[in-house]
Order: C-alpha cells, then sequence, then structure tokens
C-alpha cells in the first residue's frame, strides 16, 4: 500500500495528500468535509457540535504525503533559501502561513504528582494550531485517498485496546516490527 500511495501522490500534483480511513462511531476528530463546496479536513475542534464529526464517513489518519517544492513556495521559500536563511527570515515565512490557520484553545485538567501520594488537579489552556487546518487554504493543492483501517487507526482511549485485539489491528502493528 505504501507504494501505491506514494504512486498516486506524485502522480497527482498534489502538494499534501492526506491518508483517510472509513470512520467508525468510536473515532474521535477530524474528518473529510465539505466546507463552503471544499473538500477539505475538519478536526472536531472546528465543528460546531461534537456530534457533527459523527456524519463524516472519513476520519483523519493525519498521515501525509508532501511535496516538499510546493510546500516551500507557500511560505515563499525555496530549498537553496531554506538552507540560507537566518532565523528572522524562516520566522517571518512561518508566521505568514501561521496567521492564515485558525487557532484553538481548549481547557484541560492536569494532574500533577507531588510524591507521597500527594496530588493536585489543575485547569490548564493548551493553544494549537491543527496540520489538517492545511487543507483549507486555498492555495495549497490537496487531496485524500482512502487505505485500509489497519494503516491510519488511532488509539485516543485504552478502552479502545479489546476492540484493537478483535479487530486484528494489535497483529498488525506487532506484525511492523520487533517489540520487546
Amino acid at each position: 500500500m505504501h507504494a501505491a500511495a506514494l504512486g498516486y501522490h506524485r502522480a497527482s500534483g498534489n502538494a499534501l495528500t492526506f491518508e483517510v480511513i472509513p470512520r467508525r462511531i468510536e473515532d474521535r476528530g477530524g474528518g473529510l468535509a465539505r466546507v463552503n463546496g471544499q473538500v477539505r479536513l475538519l478536526e472536531g475542534l472546528a465543528q460546531p457540535r461534537e456530534e457533527d464529526e459523527l456524519a463524516l464517513s472519513y476520519y483523519n489518519s493525519m498521515t501525509t504525503w508532501i511535496e516538499v517544492d510546493p510546500l516551500l513556495q507557500l511560505f515563499g521559500l525555496t530549498r537553496a533559501e531554506l538552507q540560507a536563511a537566518d532565523d528572522a527570515q524562516l520566522a517571518r515565512a512561518v508566521r505568514s502561513v501561521a496567521q492564515r490557520i485558525p487557532t484553538y484553545v481548549t481547557t484541560k485538567d492536569v494532574k500533577f504528582r507531588w510524591g507521597h501520594g500527594q496530588e493536585d488537579i489543575y485547569p490548564v489552556a493548551q493553544i494549537e494550531k491543527l496540520w489538517s487546518d492545511m487543507s483549507a487554504l486555498s492555495d495549497v493543492k490537496c487531496g485524500y485517498i482512502v487505505v485500509p483501517r489497519s494503516r491510519g487507526q488511532q488509539m485516543k482511549d485504552p478502552a479502545q485496546l479489546d476492540s484493537w485485539v478483535t479487530d486484528g489491528s494489535k497483529d498488525h502493528v506487532a506484525s511492523l516490527g520487533m517489540f520487546d
């Protein structure tokens, strides 16, 4: 599958090709959507209601094939300029694209363990930009390829372990390398 995905990406002329998988009810996060007539990845954080993501048929695996030169062009850089540029020039290039991508703020509880059985929970704000929002930029040619679930499945909760064992995902991951 890797060779077929790479072949598709190279032949497509896409700057970015995102791999997506068929969505299951337990999948949480972004998916393939049509927003204002444009097909793009839409993360759960960007949707008005949490249940809206359940209407999306394909889940974002976050595996992305990238053509380096078109991506650098988005930042106003070439390979030579990237290697020769000073930090200030690179920072300007990154900021020029970053300002076009939404910033999300989420609140989370973080547990701090002091030791000796003492712990505290602190509310924190997490500020982030999401890679998949690159697919919303009109000047970035993006494509999407459906891959087998075993290739792009994510585990975000320990409760998913049982389904990973029963659907063969555990064996698939084990076949990819040697684990002690």
